[in-house]
């Protein structure tokens, strides 16, 4: 069947062909001399549902699982990483201080405003946030909002900011993506990338800005502006298995176009696996996949590759 597969058959005929090997009594053969090399073990099968899907075990570079890597593909909110990943990187060389205050603009609130642009930290115009909260706000509730003030406030424009975005991701080796807005908003088929590049990138966000992955990846929950009523605004986390089987951060994406998509990642045991699954039916459905892609991801050996392309 598709997309089903099992390791370690191939290692134990090699070791059942050479155990009966011509002139071998079969009561030698029956056990392994002392020095054998074991079969390798047993993987579980597994059968994933999303048409793409990549799992990695950042620890040893294995490949566990991939199914259509290369597409390309439109990433929604998923593309927030990337724009996370710029400003993180200017704030470790020295270019942008967490504590700057950012200015909300009028252009950028009528755009993004609640109702109107999708996901939205709830900025008023007018407003001065703190680059530290913004990223808050970009990565725990995918504000679009945030994103815009973030690009502008850094570059001047966002357009500006994206290609300072496609300059990086093109130094990080994200040969098949390419981004045209901050926030992953569709944008006419520009904003492009493929599960084996957003896996490249995660990999390199918790690499090269592990404090900062910490810092921002896995809040709960975010605080931040007043509803209508005077009471305060709070929203969870956006990451639907947070806390779940090892799970700290990334981020998920949607819209009509691309679908239900996610970008995870779990530690357990030392071990760290790094996971995309993207066109999915449902939120249920994309929460279901990558629950159990991790799970099984942890069953399996950590420095074998275990399914192919």
């Amino acid at each position: 069947m598709p997309g089903r597969f099992t390791i370690g058959r191939a290692g134990g005929a090699v070791l059942a062909l050479l155990l009966l090997a011509p002139g071998t009594s079969p009561a030698l053969a029956k056990a392994a001399p002392p020095n054998a090399v074991p079969p390798a073990p047993q993987a579980t099968a597994y059968t994933p549902h999303a048409p793409i899907v990549m799992l990695k075990d950042l620890g040893s570079g294995a490949i566990l699982y991939s199914r259509g890597v290369e597409q390309r593909f439109a990433p929604a909110s998923m593309a927030k990483v990337m724009t996370a990943y710029v400003v993180l990187d200017l704030i470790k060389a020295g270019k942008l201080s967490r504590d700057r205050q950012l200015t909300v603009g009028e252009a950028e609130w009528k755009k993004w405003r609640a109702g109107n642009g999708g996901s939205s930290m709830f900025l008023a115009p007018g407003e001065k946030v703190s680059v530290d909260d913004l990223l808050k706000g970009l990565i725990t509730v995918s504000g679009n909002d945030a994103a815009a003030v973030l690009a502008v406030g850094i570059d001047g424009s966002e357009a500006e900011f994206v290609k300072r975005m496609n300059a990086v991701a093109a130094s990080l080796g994200m040969k098949s993506s390419r981004f045209g807005t901050p926030s992953g908003w569709p944008d006419g088929g520009v904003t492009k990338v493929s599960a084996a590049d957003l896996v490249t990138l995660a990999d390199r966000l918790i690499r090269d800005h592990p404090a900062a992955y910490a810092r921002y990846f896995s809040i709960p929950k975010l605080q931040h502006g007043t509803a209508p009523d005077g009471k305060p605004i709070i929203q969870p986390n956006r990451n639907p298995i947070l806390g779940l089987a090892g799970a700290d951060g990334l981020k998920t994406g949607h819209t009509a176009e691309a679908g239900y998509c996610f970008l995870g990642s779990a530690k357990r045991g030392g071990r760290r696996l790094v996971l995309v699954v993207a066109g999915m039916e449902s939120e249920k459905a994309r929460r279901e996949e990558a629950a159990r892609l991790l799970e099984w991801g942890f069953a399996q050996p950590s420095r074998q590759r275990v399914a192919a392309r």
